[in-house]
């Protein structure tokens, strides 16, 4: 239970174990529960459960039963301040044996960013380097030979990817919920979420969402421009719906759930219609604003190279080379990285831990972005010796597919660390779960796009192309 943001743990029961059998076990529920609570001036500063072990309710016979269920209170004066009440809370989380486990996961962590940071930038540098000596000297003896390599698909690189609309959707709402994590994380150091306010976190995230939408606008419809699409309100509509249409769409079913079962985690008509209320007056003016911005900024695409008029036809390529395998392979490093962490945001999201070190939080996220742009460069740049030049959608996908490996921790979690069971709680945690690992597929996906974009780029400017 909560009582004013303060969390109270009790058992509402207990089972008898007498006899060996279990058939024999007894079951009783506690009907009188006692609060002891500490108060300074008009402020509660703790407050502790216990039940009277003497009134029980036999429910070993499955059948129904009136219960007059009982509380008492004790009120006792304190001299704590009020600002000083979480400090018993924060400091579980920060306990010697958590920390160790954060600092090892961390250190374990970037062990693998600098061994595959240091790994890929000498494979690259060595390669690129011999790359570029030998197309050097290709100009000179290039007429006898046939073409291989990156360079020779210089001409089919920056032809536009498919589905453009799409994709610059997807790159305006990554660009939005990686801007959206930045802010909620500096919130976070700054000290606004003390343990337990779960209100104030839920509260930021949906004003901070309003409010950058502007940023989700701007992105895409610029993005959406500079290649060459002509229908910008259609890109802005599916810029809007992209992220909340199936956030929408799985909230109505958990709360039509949650009202059928009449739980608490039913959220009250008001504040739904608070909701929709600041999605039509702020974040769609702003998303508009934002697009109108985008279409104005006349940004050119910049291209190194000029591209040719016909695509060159990809050669055949293994097994492996294709887009899931690539995703699988993507995937897996960044998702090393951080799984450690998982596991405690898991259970203070999902179970009854607390969540207090941002700082190690914020490095650990980091250290995600780092590894996923670098992956999506190495892979992007294997794909291009590959002479494969179709890598937007694909860098795309290979930074996002983290989400999909989160998601698959989600099963894990959810049959071997958590006690959940029953409908709604099941749909509950695969419901939103679904929803933040589609938000990290898409905040990644940008991350490892851009990256990849500013790599092409950069290598096809350093060579010379007729």
């Amino acid at each position: 239970m909560y009582y004013d943001d303060l969390p109270i743990w009790g058992f509402i029961g207990k089972v008898d174990k007498e006899g060996k059998d279990p058939s024999e076990y007894k079951t009783y529920l506690y009907k009188h529960i006692h609060f002891d609570i500490s108060y300074n001036k008009d402020r509660v500063i703790e407050i502790n459960v216990r039940t009277d072990p003497n009134a029980l309710v036999d429910l070993t016979e499955d059948k129904e039963i009136d219960v007059e269920f009982m509380y008492t209170v004790k009120w006792k004066e304190t001299t704590t301040p009020f600002d000083k009440r979480m400090d018993k809370y924060s400091q579980s989380s920060s306990l010697p044996h958590h920390l160790e486990i954060h600092w090892f996961s961390i250190i374990n962590s970037c062990v693998t960013v600098l061994l595959l940071t240091g790994f890929l930038a000498t494979i690259l540098m060595r390669v690129l380097k011999n790359d570029f000596v030998k197309y050097a000297h290709d100009e000179e003896a290039a007429e006898d030979q046939e073409e291989t390599g990156w360079k020779y698909i210089h001409g089919d690189v920056f032809r536009f990817p498919k589905y453009k609309s799409l994709f610059a959707a997807a790159l305006g709402s990554g660009t939005q919920l990686f801007t959206l994590t930045i802010f909620i994380f500096i919130l976070a150091l700054v000290g606004v979420f003390y343990p337990y306010n779960r209100g104030a976190l839920f509260t930021a995230l949906v004003v901070i969402y309003a409010l950058t939408s502007g940023i989700a606008g701007y992105t895409a419809t610029s993005f959406y421009c500079q290649l060459e699409g002509t229908n910008w309100v259609r890109n802005l509509l599916l810029t809007g719906c992209l992220f909340c249409g199936p956030l929408f769409l799985t909230f109505c079913f958990l709360n039509t759930v949650a009202i059928a079962y009449t739980a608490t985690a039913a959220l009250p008509f008001g504040t739904i219609v608070v909701i929709v209320l600041i999605w039509t007056l702020v974040t769609s003016p702003l998303l508009v604003l934002g697009g109108i911005a985008g279409k104005n900024s006349k940004a050119e695409f910049q291209a190194p190279v000029r591209t040719t008029k016909y695509p060159r036809e990809i050669p055949p390529l293994p097994w492996y080379r294709a887009t899931i395998p690539q995703m699988a392979m993507a995937g897996f490093l960044p998702f090393s990285a951080i799984y450690i962490e998982l596991y405690y945001i898991f259970a203070s999201v999902w179970g009854h831990r607390i969540y207090t070190i941002y700082s190690i939080l914020f490095i650990v996220f980091i250290i995600l972005l780092i590894v996923t742009a670098f992956i999506t460069v190495a892979l992007t740049y294997f794909q291009l010796a590959a002479e494969d030049h179709e890598w937007w959608w694909r860098s795309f996908l290979c930074g996002g597919s983290t989400g999909i490996f989160i998601y698959a921790y989600c099963l894990y979690y959810y049959y071997a660390r958590s006690d959940m069971s029953g409908f709604m709680q099941t749909s509950f945690f695969f419901g939103y779960m679904a929803c933040i690992c589609y938000g990290f597929f898409l905040m990644l996906g940008t991350v490892g796009f851009r990256a990849a974009l500013l790599f092409v780029r950069h290598i096809y400017r350093s060579i010379k192309c007729e």
